[in-house]
């Protein structure tokens, strides 16, 4: 049975650059109320209209060109995003066309922050079912253009930020490298401690009088709630992952969580006990990309050639749903 393996990638971050202190221009905070509570620096936002297909795309080419390949050989898309063009139809379709690649499939997956290693796990089975040879798994996110710019809103607005993020998945019959595994978890108890109520399908209208005062076509968070699962399903979902390979934390080379928060990763690594140098964060310089942190991160760690040949490397997610997910790679 064949295993899939990244063979490329690539990202994409818009040029508009927003540092905390011009957050500080747009809601009541400051470097330091954003620094010390997440890590974060600075974020990138859309500088024109473009959607999470348009950054799709630009990343795509990039992968694309590394690995020497045309849309042509690719066989199926799978896109992960919070942050739609459009209600629907979803954004895997708009980057077909945007490509010019034949009448492949394309699936959208709403998994959030947990989004790319869902993504990755359905592009993995279906190459090891034989189905496909090259499957494009996309994570791609526009937040900016979403986000409640006032002081109800701060907590979660000076998280976010615009990007992309994809790999190319290629079969291969190495038995010793590419996806060893992938682990996919979730409890719906905790969906409203991070959510987006509306536009909703539940009310009658869904467009209702007041729907623009009640705060909810913005996005919630208990951060409490969310940092406190999530400090104990990073390390679970990771351990899952070695178990299942028969390894153990030592052996990682390097782990590549979403990027949450700073202080999220910091105590996944100290319960993990991983050195600085086999965790990789970015979070300072884009803020939270959701779906698109990990394939974002990713790209930036093989950039800076901090992954190599036959090296363990560990993704890890939590967010909304709650959803967690890990994945673990022979590189």
């Amino acid at each position: 049975m064949p295993r899939s393996r990244i063979i490329s990638t690539g990202r994409y971050l818009p040029e508009r650059i927003v540092t905390n202190e011009e957050m500080a221009t747009l809601v009541p905070t400051s470097d330091e109320w954003i620094r010390e509570r997440s890590g974060i620096r600075q974020r990138h936002f859309i500088h024109k209209e473009m959607g999470a297909s348009d950054m799709a795309y630009e990343a795509t080419k990039v992968a694309l060109d590394r690995a020497g390949l045309q849309p042509e050989d690719i066989d199926f898309i799978v896109f992960a995003t919070l942050s739609p063009d459009y209600n629907f139809p979803g954004s895997g379709v708009l980057l077909q066309h945007l490509l010019g690649m034949p009448q492949v499939g394309a699936l959208d997956v709403r998994n959030q922050c947990s989004g790319f290693i869902y993504a990755l796990s359905v592009g993995d089975q279906f190459i090891r079912s034989g189905m496909y040879k090259r499957v494009l798994v996309v994570g791609s996110e526009v937040h900016s253009t979403g986000l409640e710019y006032n002081e109800h809103g701060r907590q979660v607005t000076v998280l976010f930020g615009d990007g992309a993020g994809v790999v190319i998945l290629e079969a291969t019959e190495e038995e010793e490298r590419g996806i060893l595994s992938t682990h996919l978890h979730s409890d719906g108890k905790y969906a409203l401690e991070l959510c987006l109520i509306n536009p909703g399908s539940r009310k009658i209208p869904r467009y209702y009088d007041g729907i623009w005062e009640d705060g909810t076509l913005y996005p919630h968070m208990n951060g409490r709630e969310v940092f406190k699962h999530a400090v104990t399903k990073f390390p679970a979902a990771i351990k899952e992952a070695l178990d299942a390979n028969g390894l153990t934390p030592d052996q990682i080379d390097m782990l590549i969580p979403h990027q949450a928060n700073l202080r999220i990763t910091e105590a996944v690594a100290q319960r993990m006990k991983l050195p600085p140098e086999k965790v990789f964060s970015n979070i300072q310089r884009y803020g939270n990309t959701t779906a698109a942190s990990i394939p974002i991160a990713l790209d930036e760690a093989l950039e800076q050639d901090k992954i190599h040949d036959n090296d363990l490397v560990v993704l890890a997610a939590f967010g909304s749903g709650f959803t967690w997910a890990s994945a673990a790679i022979r590189w």
